[in-house]
């Protein structure tokens, strides 16, 4: 396992990393770009820090703690909601931080499941997912927002048909239950 330097080789998905110039902005801009660039580290520490030798694949502390039963998956959503907390002091706002917020809620209900949470979270890296967002919100927020918005709608039909799948299956095993008893 390679630990690399979290501003060397940064691996967070599609994120923009070339807008990090501050030159001709102004001071209240140095500050916006040093929290920008705090929030990918975090984001970096927690989903992709480290990498298994010999592969591609990349995981962060957010998997490692997240083998501890119970108090992991509770320190992996406190560092996801300090991500949140920055992103919208940042100016994540309307369908971009309610992607955000379900990619935390995602990342929390399928990493409470021992083994498959921690698989979850080394392929899904929802706070790289996080940060990638945000900033193709601060390049173009419309986009961002009407992207979001359309996935929002495509998870609330997904999820809706996993409940009316669920719902018909209990149904059914009762039906059966009942047919077999009397």
């Amino acid at each position: 396992m390679s630990i690399e330097h979290p501003d060397e080789n940064l691996d967070t998905g599609n994120l923009d990393t070339g807008n990090l110039d501050t030159g001709n902005q102004p001071a209240g801009t140095d500050r916006i770009e040093d929290d920008r660039r705090r929030l990918r580290r975090l984001s970096t520490l927690l989903d992709s820090q480290f990498r298994i030798p010999g592969t591609q694949i990349r995981f962060g502390v957010d998997p490692i703690i997240g083998v501890i039963p119970g108090l992991g998956d509770s320190a992996g959503l406190v560092a996801s909601g300090v991500v949140l907390a920055q992103a919208i002091q940042l100016g994540a706002r309307g369908a971009t931080l309610a992607r955000m917020i379900l990619n935390v809620v995602l990342d929390g209900v399928v990493g409470t499941v021992p083994l498959l949470g921690t698989v979850f979270d080394v392929v899904y890296k929802a706070n790289n997912r996080n940060v990638a967002l945000l900033e193709r919100h601060v390049t173009d927020p419309a986009a961002t927002a009407s992207a979001s918005g359309r996935a929002l709608v495509l998870t609330a039909v997904v999820i809706i048909v996993i409940l009316f799948v669920a719902v018909a299956l209990v149904v059914a095993a009762i039906v059966a239950l009942l047919s077999w008893l009397f």
